[in-house]
């Protein structure tokens, strides 16, 4: 059973991240609490966001003048209903719902986003402590505290693209994308640690793995275990992805391929895949993957079907199997491409 990992909180405005009503005082302030657990989530690496109802304009000059706009994300303020909110607030941050909270003081409001969206957990403000307290005992690492400026560049890159008029494959030509290929490093442990934990949507079979179980991996002649890192003109995109692979003299399984879903935009998947494949074929081996489809991971399955696997008759461990074609593929042309031994 998989443990839920909580990715994104999502505040209510009035009478929750502050005291009052903005649309009624210019003199809202922050709740007490409030301004050192916003922090800690940040420093845990949790995005944060707003799904307030309210006049956009107020809401956000009070965020500012409380230093609390850079902090949230993609703040969605009107007057719809809050699920909806939660939906956009979910999709813009590439999220699956079950990873988001909200806190909200209105249990009428509460009420409402749970029957809409049970997955989302709902909270009010005085559980906030035990909300902190759940979020201080997930594991992090150096790059997951920095998540919030990965997805503000992230903005960043979107904007630019929007401001450019180009086409996709257009822009893609021009921003400089570097994709290096690595065998797992010591220092790589942590991050390929919460990656197995953190990724559900892109990701073929959802095994996860202990920082010691990666490192007997990597320790092992019979496995090969790759994390894989993406960079552009616009800045690092960190480490984003891991394969593991058993290798026999003949025949290579890859038994775990996930990429950030920050990077699907990317293609990182089929990069990683790629890499994969051509490894394989460098020492002759036959490559096949290992899948457990899902309703979250359809998007492996169909990265897998693009790059020619076809479905074997076989199954192993209940894993669906999947044969790679012959010829591995070239690397697109707007990537560079480095693999590294």
């Amino acid at each position: 059973m998989s443990v839920r990992i909580i990715k994104c909180v999502v505040w209510d405005l009035d009478r929750t991240l502050w005291h009052g009503v903005a649309a009624e005082s210019d003199d809202v302030g922050l709740n007490p609490g409030v301004r050192a657990a916003v922090t800690a989530l940040d420093a845990a690496g949790v995005l944060q966001s707003v799904a307030s109802r309210g006049d956009e304009e107020l809401a956000l000059a009070a965020l500012g003048r409380l230093g609390m706009a850079d902090y949230l994300l993609f703040p969605q303020i009107n007057w719809g209903d809050k699920d909806k909110s939660l939906i956009r607030i979910a999709e813009k941050l590439n999220l699956g719902l079950d990873s988001l909270v909200l806190v909200d003081d209105d249990p009428y409001e509460r009420g409402q986003v749970a029957a809409a969206l049970p997955q989302v957990e709902t909270i009010a403000p005085d559980e906030l402590g035990a909300l902190v307290a759940k979020v201080g005992r997930q594991p992090t690492t150096p790059e997951a505290g920095n998540r919030r400026a990965l997805y503000q560049v992230e903005h960043s890159r979107s904007e630019a693209e929007r401001r450019s008029g180009l086409s996709p494959q257009a822009w893609a030509d021009q921003l400089g994308l570097e994709f290096t290929v690595r065998q797992l490093r010591s220092e790589d442990l942590e991050r390929a640690r919460e990656l197995t934990v953190r990724t559900h949507q892109l990701n073929t079979t959802g095994i996860t793995y202990s920082a010691g179980e990666l490192r007997r991996l990597r320790g092992d002649p019979d496995h090969l275990v790759l994390a894989a890192s993406l960079r552009d003109r616009f800045g690092d995109y960190g480490t984003i992805g891991l394969a593991v692979v058993q290798t026999t003299s003949d025949v290579w399984i890859l038994t775990l391929l996930l990429t950030s879903c920050r990077v699907v935009s990317r293609g990182a998947g089929s990069l990683l895949l790629g890499d994969v494949q051509r490894r394989a074929a460098a020492a002759g081996a036959r490559l096949e993957a290992e899948m457990v489809p899902t309703e979250r991971n359809r998007m492996m399955t169909v990265a897998l079907r693009l790059a020619g696997f076809q479905t074997s008759t076989d199954r192993r461990h209940g894993h669906l199997v999947l044969l790679a074609p012959a010829t591995p593929p070239q690397p697109p042309r707007h990537v560079t491409v480095r693999s590294e031994p």
